[in-house]
């Protein structure tokens, strides 16, 4: 028996106030979103910050370019990665994993691939996780050990659109690229 949930991932790398990745996962018709402050890694010894931000609307999916100062989120952003996941049967429906602290998945993306973890944790510093909404809440984001795990893998290794090809610099540029969708 195979795992009960699928749905579309995306990965965002946004030059913002700070360079971080922005995690995705479509779920109950929204992009529920984590900024990943040194990105993702397919490195299982390697445990990554996620902070819980605002839900997305599935617009956002493929957006590329440059927010204008002044807005939320202002600077540029590329497609870094996309594809598909698939909830573990351990937590088969993912808006009830997140709710209880826990989702495990398998990405199957350009980059990305294999099993991973999302945990809730209580948080540290002065801004604990003590208010009632998801937001700004720590999670950690691990890549489990499989087949897939490669160690010592880095995102910045890998800084290029899948969607253009272009980088961050390209973009805030206004390079233009040829356009590979998914």
């Amino acid at each position: 028996m195979g795992p009960t949930t699928t749905g579309r991932f995306v990965v965002q790398r946004h030059r913002a106030s700070s360079l971080h990745y922005d995690l995705r996962l479509e779920i109950d018709g929204v992009l529920i979103s984590w900024a990943v402050p040194r990105g993702p890694t397919l490195d299982p010894a390697q445990r990554r910050l996620a902070v819980r931000v605002e839900d997305h609307p599935l617009e956002y999916f493929d957006f590329e370019g440059v927010i204008p100062r002044r807005q939320y989120g202002a600077g540029d952003a590329i497609v870094w990665d996309w594809g598909t996941y698939q909830g573990d049967l351990s937590t088969p429906d993912p808006a009830a994993g997140i709710d209880a602290g826990e989702f495990k998945f398998r990405l199957d993306g350009e980059k990305l691939s294999g099993n991973f973890v999302l945990i809730r944790t209580a948080g540290f510093g002065p801004r604990r996780n003590t208010g009632p909404g998801p937001l700004r809440q720590k999670w950690l984001l691990i890549h489990r050990r499989d087949e897939t795990a490669v160690d010592g893998w880095d995102a910045e290794e890998h800084p290029e659109s899948v969607k253009t090809g272009r980088t961050n610099d390209e973009v805030a540029a206004g390079r233009r690229a040829g356009r590979r969708r998914r």
